[in-house]
């Protein structure tokens, strides 16, 4: 008989619709930001943003949609099937199958708290299933 993790697993995996690999960037965030600063000169407005845009203001939804689908046409990936919202989710399951304690990936993710980390993403944590998954297979092992 297959372990409730076991099951679990396939049936989580099975509900992810893309799996992508993590690679490290060439250049750190805080380096294209400087480039960005230097290139922008005097339109450059300091707002001590993690990302912003090219100017140094906060990034809208248009912003974000803009510069993914540039970064989308130097890659080989679908445009109709990558959306901010769907890297979003691939964040949240990458941390997740990391074994990132859920606290952080809500802060990493601007949430104030779990609750909504949980309810959003509940597909994507997976450490977090598969830890009641074996609790229930060592309650019942025969199942």
């Amino acid at each position: 008989m297959a372990s409730w993790a076991a099951t679990l697993s396939r049936n989580v995996a099975a509900q992810q619709r893309h799996e992508l690999v993590a690679q490290r960037d060439p250049v750190p965030g805080v380096e294209r930001q400087a480039l960005a600063r230097e290139k922008a000169g005097d339109l450059w407005q300091e707002n001590d943003l993690v990302s912003a845009s090219k100017y140094g203001t906060e990034l809208d939804a248009a912003n974000v949609r803009r510069a993914f689908r540039v970064v989308l046409k130097r890659t080989d990936l679908n445009e109709d099937e990558w959306t901010p919202r769907e890297m979003r989710h691939s964040f949240v399951s990458l941390l997740s199958d990391s074994g990132m304690a859920l606290e952080n990936i809500s802060r990493l993710v601007g949430h104030r708290g779990t609750v909504v980390t949980e309810k959003v993403y509940r597909k994507q944590l997976r450490p977090v299933l598969l830890e009641g998954a074996e609790a229930m297979h060592q309650i019942f092992p025969q199942a």
